[in-house]
Order: C-alpha cells, then structure tokens, then sequence
C-alpha cells in the first residue's frame, strides 16, 4: 500500500535517513497534482496523488540513482516550478484551474513564506520525466525495471503497480494527470534524455 504524504508545511524540507531525494520527490509530486487536479472526492485525489508520488519517484531514482548523485543534486538545488508553471500555462505561479468538490475551501490560508517554499524543492526535469512516465505506460515499465538495481530501489522497497499498471478506478481519478496532450508541453521539456537514460533513440520512442 502506497502511502502518499501530506501536503508541505512549516518545517519543510521533511528529513530523510537514506537520501536528499524525498523532498524532492514529494514537492514534485504536488506540483503534478496541483497541475492536473483529480476530479471527485477525497478517494479520487488519493489515488491521483498516489500516481504522482510513484511516477516523481521513479523519475528521481531515475535521474539520481546514486546516493551521491542525490546529494550533489541537493548541493546544486533544485530548479524550481517556474518553467514548470509557464509550461503547464500557469506562468503566474499558481495551480492551473480544475474540478474541486470544495473540500479544502474552508482551509485557513496559509502565510505566504510557507505556502509557496515547497515549489523551490521541484524539479524540472524530475517532474518532466514524470510526466512522460504518466502518459506512457511503455516508459513507465521501462523506468521501473530501470530503477530496480539502484541504491535507493534498495534501500527503500516500493512497489509501483499504480505507475505500470493502474486499475480503471486509477486511471478515472487521474484523468487529467494521464492525459498524453496536457502532459506533453512538461513532458517534452526533458524527454530526451529520459530516452537516453532508458537507451532509447527518440525516433524508437
């Protein structure tokens, strides 16, 4: 069972004991959730979120697979959501409109400082090679097999059957985050040297 973490808050980035890549992966993840917002209910943005967090994960295992690479990524800093937002065509900052059930509407708002620090932990090409990950189902069995030798594989047992295989109840709640056009202006930012991790030539994509 796929735990999906919490929404970030004070005290962000949470610490890790294996790696530098969790902020990461978990900022990621909501930067895909927040983009391409789950229709429904609570149940529905559960299983969406959950598909975001294995596919950023995936990806950064994929991108970082060593724990150095991890850490020298952390030294360099991630580059943020801003191409990211501009991309997805909210170039101002804030989640692209989409279908809500009003559940968070009576959320107090959060400062400023806190609510916006977790975009500065996304990464662009992370969050990029997740998004080609979540629309082709191809890749996503690729990359997981890719990723099953690597130090974090090891170190963090995951499963990622909601990444490779989603059930329809999956693939309904993330109907927008699997969508193939929406996700291609994210997906082509870095989509080739996902190919080129995955020892593929564009033209056999």
């Amino acid at each position: 069972m796929v735990v999906v973490p919490p929404p970030p808050a004070p005290g962000w980035p949470p610490v890790s004991t294996t790696s530098s890549l969790p902020p990461v992966i978990t900022a990621t993840a909501q930067w895909l959730t927040r983009a391409y917002p789950a229709s429904g209910g609570a149940l529905q943005r559960a299983l969406a979120e959950a598909q975001a967090h294995q596919a950023a994960t995936v990806a950064a295992w994929l991108r970082y697979p060593t724990r150095m690479d991890a850490e020298l990524a952390a030294l360099t800093g991630a580059r943020g959501s801003d191409a990211l937002d501009w991309a997805a065509g909210a170039d101002d900052g804030l989640p692209l409109p989409g279908p809500s059930d009003g559940a968070h509407d009576a959320d107090p708002p959060a400062p400023a400082e806190d609510a916006e620090a977790w975009r500065t932990w996304v990464d662009e090409a992370v969050a990029s090679w997740a998004a080609c990950l979540l629309a082709r189902p191809d890749l996503a069995s690729a990359a997981v097999d890719a990723v099953a030798g690597t130090e974090h594989a090891g170190a963090v047992p995951v499963g990622f059957r909601r990444l490779t295989s989603p059930t329809e109840g999956d693939t309904a709640a993330a109907a927008l985050l699997r969508h193939p056009d929406l996700l291609e202006p994210v997906a082509r930012l870095h989509r080739d040297g996902l190919l080129e991790r995955l020892g593929r030539r564009p033209a056999e994509a």
